[in-house]
């Protein structure tokens, strides 16, 4: 299954969908995708060192800028799924981006690929702020990860380009 993944390294957790996760359509809503990968970048967070309890010791966090989420494939309840984050960039200073995929665990199918663009930002302000020394010293992109998600080709690298690619609406069934 992590052959399946485009970036090396990467840090995955793993999910079983509930019933309390499926919407009207019977899929997963596409709200919980989101609250899986804030539960998978604070797990990478804290595994870099970085807790939330650290975050609001040091009265610095990491806020999101800016979200972009393909979702190609439909999750149902009891699919068993593969999470993976990377830091992708990061500036040292202010801002970093991590990048996500969810993969079905049964046929490998890439059910998510995800950006999200974070800044660091002063809690007692809400202001953004400079990253806190230990921001600089964890939240790094790794050589590998820089090489391989640089070598990506553009369409799969760019979340969203999908709707780049499409020049008419789908046909109505």
């Amino acid at each position: 299954m992590h052959e399946l993944l485009r970036l090396p390294s990467a840090f995955i957790g793993t999910h079983r969908v509930t019933s309390q996760e499926i919407d009207a359509y019977d899929h997963v809503n596409n709200a919980v995708y989101l609250q899986w990968l804030d539960k998978i970048a604070w797990a990478h967070s804290s595994a870099l060192g970085i807790s939330i309890e650290h975050c609001l010791a040091l009265r610095r966090g990491m806020a999101v800028r800016h979200t972009r989420v393909d979702y190609l494939e439909a999750a149902v309840i009891d699919d068993s799924l593969l999470v993976a984050t990377w830091l992708v960039a990061c500036d040292g200073r202010l801002r970093c981006t991590r990048r996500f995929d969810i993969l079905r665990e049964t046929d490998g199918k890439r059910v998510l690929e995800a950006e999200i663009e974070y800044f660091c930002l002063n809690l007692d302000t809400g202001k953004p702020c400079r990253f806190p020394a230990e921001f600089s010293l964890r939240y790094t992109v790794t050589p590998e990860v820089a090489a391989a998600y640089a070598q990506l080709a553009d369409s799969p690298r760019e979340v969203g380009h999908g709707a780049r690619r499409a020049t008419q609406a789908p046909a109505a069934e």
